[in-house]
């Protein structure tokens, strides 16, 4: 049980495509140059993630993607599953034949870690994780400015970061 790079990649390229989108559409070219993801893996995510309504498509110069949805309305658990992204714990995927054919003695723990999983996936939203990535280019912002200004004891940048 992990998520494997597909959930990842989709999730990376969703917060970089919404840190963007207030600029008019975004092209995959420039998500894969930022982010280090294949142009044709980015391609086959990306048609997911349209046919589950959670980006549009804009043809033509200076087409791109753009959020199909606020912010505050696509969860990680839309994006994961919008590309068919299994998160199993269990060894049977469900079908309560983990061991010879029977239910295994630990698959309701794992069952359980499942509705966990997707359960916390679902509170998380993309607006959360933004929120996020605009704090730490903040933060960053901040040392990088007073770095400028002249030598300041570390305590003192440290405090600005909390």
């Amino acid at each position: 049980m992990r998520l494997t790079t597909k959930g990842r990649f989709a999730v990376t390229a969703m917060i970089d495509l919404a840190l963007r989108s207030g600029d008019g559409p975004v092209t995959l070219a420039g998500i894969s140059e930022r982010q280090k993801i294949s142009l044709s893996y980015l391609e086959q995510l990306f048609g997911k993630l349209r046919r589950y309504s959670l980006v549009d498509s804009v043809r033509g110069p200076g087409g791109g993607y753009c959020l199909a949805r606020p912010l505050d309305q696509i969860t990680v658990a839309d994006i994961v599953r919008a590309v068919d992204e299994p998160l199993d714990a269990t060894q049977c995927g469900g079908k309560e034949n983990c061991k010879d054919e029977e239910r295994c003695m630990t698959h309701d723990l794992w069952a359980t870690l499942n509705f966990k999983m997707y359960e916390y996936l679902s509170s998380v939203t993309l607006s959360d994780l933004v929120n996020r990535q605009v704090g730490k280019m903040e933060s960053m912002a901040v040392i990088k400015d007073q770095r400028r200004i002249g030598p300041r004891p570390r305590a003192k940048v440290m405090a600005v970061i909390a």
